[in-house]
């Protein structure tokens, strides 16, 4: 027995020690109770000012806790008809304690979220409330919005399509049947849209992980203080917190702005690409999901291409355009990890099903995917700014999360996030049974299985949900099915739109759903379907209740169990089943040859299954072998970001004084000018011809547009030093090492650049634009230097462009022409 474990048992785990933490203070909630169903709906808000000013004059919110979740319980009751169960307070205390909550698929996670919202929204300071979608951001404004208004708080919500919400108060509630009948709609009247700065000034904020996340960025690039939307972070909820610190944390994220054409390049890469022969011209490594041209492949390709030799400096962006193009041939399946829709390639999430609209693979892999589906090929991208997912939400003084499955990640949320997971108690007995795993031959014998059991589940009436892992195997299961006559509902990426009202109704009698690994998370399934009806209900649960297939196990167990956990909510009957086979990628890529050897010799049908718990065990290990793998890949990604962190705090600090005019960093920053210039006599010159207010503010713009600039090439320098310092593992040199070193050299040398270009712009600064340009905002990033490095001077020639129109303007008219709406396109000539 592990040490860990040995205390465990003589002390209890976290999860009990909290448990006797929370016992008290939920009585305490209790006893309040009576107290709380006297007052009217108008005392509320009144309640609510009266906190706010007892935090605001130094009291605790842990002293607070007992009187706000009171508060919420009775709001929820009177608006929702919904009181909050002795175990969603405790779900609610270890959120405002800044823990992860670990509930039961059922159990009202969404309700348990208000507790810990309003109780952190009392200090003024602004909660946001994460999740991952942005039906769910909505739907839950729309629902809990309701309580915050009753209790005297706003409501906010963030959305994807550059639209933001508040909650909007003033609708009138439509009938109780209505709402149960259609609880998964949005109704749009209930959302009044608004600034996205409106949004984030509500007490609560709602929004997707991806939309707070590139707002923090975006408002780290605005060029005007008051376009910043973020007021700061302090407290953050986030729901199916294992979906957005985990799953989603091996991406980060990217600001881009578009780079050089080199959509020929592309096409060529491609069309060779498809030319080269797997395992001869170039080996796949599945675990690793890397490619490696083998030297027949180098020679094959460079006789495609026509080049005596590949590798040469001069070749070092086509090696990289045709290794990235041999990586979406041989990697990357259409309708499994990207779909083709109205000629965009979308990617799709591993993890979800889900689309990720607006989302695109970095370094040329996205465009090297349209090259390869002949489709229109997008202008390649250049970083502006980046983060992960997991030093954005350390910004957080303040975070805890909730879902169904966090107990197997529960060393990586606390190593990365110092997040403990509690496991909160069911309200009901769990009486689903989760069968063993039926193992078959091969993939065409377990599809013929699943639609014999289907068939048999469907005559006799009892719901069926099928989960899949992509789409393609779910569009093929569907054709399974209609060959045995079964009609069912078809949930996939490609029409997510009816997700929520497939789901909802997925526990009718007779009715079959085939979904993605998406699910719909966060949308009820009720037995009988909606609205409830109590016949219906008990004539599904006499039937035993919904049965859960899944049609191969994931590599995170995690989603696995979040599958298993549509079924058998809040007590009702249940049973799951996993079919798995050994062509399944799991299996083949892990099972190894001895489990094929094993099955084949038994001498069974293709479609005749077994229970093997030798089998069993094979896969566990696969799914925590590849577990280990993933935090491997999010440890790595986050100790490179690690050191982009600390410079990225440096610069945005920096800018963040320079876009809102911090008097004490600009008289500093003019110093350090006056220090750096070549000629100091003509610097002061301007400046007494300018005025001290006109000085300042150009001063000011010149070093945000200067600053700007460098951290673009910056973060360029920095991806090709990564991309570099990797081969130095053949000279066993540590990669992370080289790459810290590297990056601190880089980093003095931009420091350096900024002051010294600054210094010279102001000393050779045209006073006649100066003047004018002071008052003009700042549109775009004056250019620094030209390709060779030199500096501009005042009559060299640059080309500009607006609204497909081309001039050729003197350097020294540039600000002027900025100011106007023109871009810098070329250098073009010195006259």
């Amino acid at each position: 027995m592990a040490f860990k474990d040995k205390l465990d048992k003589l002390f209890g785990d976290d999860s009990s020690r909290f448990l006797k933490y929370a016992k008290p203070i939920v009585e305490k909630i209790n006893s309040l109770e009576e107290e709380t169903v006297t007052l009217t709906d108008a005392d509320f808000p009144l309640k609510t000012a009266e906190l706010k000013a007892r935090i605001a004059e130094g009291e605790s919110l842990d002293s607070i806790i007992p009187e706000a979740f009171t508060l919420v319980r009775e709001a929820a009751k009177r608006t929702l008809g919904q009181r909050h169960f002795d175990v969603q307070l405790i779900g609610g205390l270890a959120l405002c304690q800044g823990k992860i909550a670990e509930m039961r698929t059922g159990e009202g996670k969404t309700l348990v979220g208000t507790l810990a919202a309003y109780t952190n929204a009392l200090t003024g300071r602004g909660v946001h409330v994460v999740t991952v979608n942005d039906y769910l951001a909505r739907r839950d404004t729309q629902e809990m919005g309701q309580v915050y208004h009753f209790l005297g708080m706003t409501t906010g919500v963030l959305n994807n399509l550059n639209i933001s919400y508040l909650y909007n108060p003033s609708v009138v509630k439509p009938d109780p049947e209505t709402v149960e009948a259609e609880a998964y709609k949005i109704f749009e009247e209930f959302l009044k849209p608004c600034t996205k700065q409106e949004a984030y000034r509500a007490d609560i904020t709602y929004g997707t992980n991806s939309e707070f996340g590139f707002d923090y960025l975006r408002d780290n690039t605005q060029l005007d203080a008051n376009n910043v939307a973020q007021r700061g972070h302090f407290f953050a909820l986030v729901d199916e917190v294992d979906s957005i610190l985990i799953d989603e944390a091996r991406v980060p994220l990217i600001l881009s702005g578009p780079s050089d054409d080199a959509s020929l390049t592309y096409k060529t890469s491609a069309s060779i690409a498809k030319q080269l022969i797997p395992d001869v011209d170039y080996e796949i490594d599945e675990k690793l999901k890397a490619i490696q041209l083998t030297d027949e492949g180098i020679t094959h390709a460079e006789k495609l291409l026509g080049v005596d030799n590949l590798y040469t400096a001069q070749n070092v962006k086509l090696v990289h355009h045709l290794e990235t193009a041999v990586r979406a041939q041989a990697l990357f399946k259409r309708d499994d990890q990207y779909v083709v829709r109205n000629g965009e390639v979308l990617i799709v999430d591993s993890f979800t099903g889900r689309i990720q609209e607006g989302r695109r693979y970095s370094d040329g892999l996205h465009q090297a995917l349209e090259a390869k589906e002949g489709v229109d090929i997008k202008q390649e991208s250049r970083t502006l700014a980046s983060i992960t997912y997991q030093n954005y939400f350390k910004f957080y003084e303040k975070l805890s999360g909730m879902t169904g499955t966090a107990k197997t990640s529960a060393e990586e949320f606390l190593k990365v996030y110092n997040l403990e997971v509690i496991v909160v108690p069911t309200h009901r007995e769990i009486k689903r049974i989760d069968h063993n795993d039926l193992i078959l031959q091969s993939e065409e014998g377990k599809f013929k299985a699943i639609a014999k059991t289907v068939k048999g589940l469907h005559d006799k009436g009892q719901p069926v949900l099928i989960g899949t892992v992509s789409v393609e195997k779910n569009e093929l299961l569907s054709a399974y099915l209609r060959g045995e006559g079964i009609p069912h509902e078809l949930l996939n990426a490609k029409n997510n739109d009816r997700e929520a009202g497939i789901i909802a109704n997925a526990g009718r009698k007779g009715s079959v759903v085939i979904a993605t690994n998406m699910a719909g998370r966060g949308v009820d399934i009720k037995l009988g379907g909606v609205p409830f009806d109590k016949e219906k209900a008990e004539e599904v649960k006499a039937l035993g209740g919904l049965y859960v297939i899944g049609t191969e196990r994931h590599e995170a167990r995690r989603i696995d169990n979040q599958l298993r956990g549509r079924s058998g909510r809040q007590g009702d009957p249940g049973e799951t089943q996993f079919f798995v086979s050994l062509d399944d990628n799991l299996m083949r890529v892990f099972g190894g040859d001895k489990v094929k050897g094993m099955i084949g010799s038994l001498g069974l049908a293709p479609e005749e299954p077994i229970q093997h718990g030798f089998i069993s065990r094979q896969l566990e290990n696969a799914q925590e072998k590849i577990e280990g793998f993933n935090f491997d890949s999010r440890k790595s990604i986050l100790s490179y970001d690690d050191v982009l962190s600390t410079q990225r705090s440096s610069i945005y600090g920096r800018r963040n004084k320079l876009l809102h005019n911090d008097a004490d960093y600009l008289a500093e920053l003019a110093e350090q000018v006056k220090a750096r210039s070549a000629n100091v006599e003509e610097l002061e010159t301007k400046k007494e011809k300018l005025g001290d207010e006109v000085w300042t503010e150009t001063l000011r713009r010149v070093a945000m547009m200067i600053i700007d600039r460098l951290w673009t090439d910056h973060l360029d320098m920095m991806d090709n030093a990564r991309a570099s310092v990797n081969l130095r593992a053949y000279g066993q040199r540590e990669p992370i090492v080289e790459y810290k070193r590297e990056g601190l050299t880089l980093f003095r040398e931009l420091e350096e650049n900024y002051l010294n270009q600054v210094a010279d712009i102001m000393t050779n600064l045209d006073t006649d634009g100066a003047a004018q340009s002071a008052a003009m905002p700042i549109s775009i990033m004056l250019p620094s230097a030209k390709a060779d490095g030199t500096k501009y001077e005042r009559n060299d020639k640059i080309i500009v462009t607006k609204d497909g129109e081309e001039r050729e303007v003197k350097f020294k008219k540039l600000a002027e022409m900025i100011g106007e709406g023109w871009e810098v396109k070329t250098h073009a000539s010195k006259s």
